[in-house]
């Protein structure tokens, strides 16, 4: 972490933007929901399939992204209604943040455990 960097302290808790970050993006789908959307991949069923994500988790997932800003749904369809998702500026902020992610991973050793 840069030196210029300085924690605040509020009741013996470190305050953390990085902390309020992850709060909202911090598993791993919603990343790959933001992945998709920044593929330009836009429709619910697209990002469901890119994922591998079942229904229900992607509905959440979308609900809780859009309800933090990262993701805007517009209407594209009346009859019947349907929804596609779209970055907001936020959400582009995250951008650089997944391609560092995805450059980081590039330089994992292959067959690494996928979790600890």
């Amino acid at each position: 972490m840069s030196p210029e960097v300085k924690p605040t302290m509020l009741a013996g808790v470190r305050e953390c933007p990085i902390d309020d970050a992850l709060t909202v993006v911090g598993d791993r789908w919603s990343l790959l929901v933001v992945r998709e959307i920044g593929f330009g991949v836009t429709r619910f069923n697209d990002i469901a399939r890119h994922t591998g994500m079942a229904r229900d988790r992607l509905a959440s997932r979308l609900r809780s992204l859009e309800t933090a800003g990262i993701i805007r749904r517009e209407q594209y369809n009346e009859r019947p209604p349907r929804h596609e998702y779209l970055l907001t500026e936020s959400g582009r902020g995250l951008l650089p943040v997944l391609d560092a992610l995805r450059r980081w991973g590039d330089m994992m050793p292959h067959g690494a455990p996928a979790t600890p």
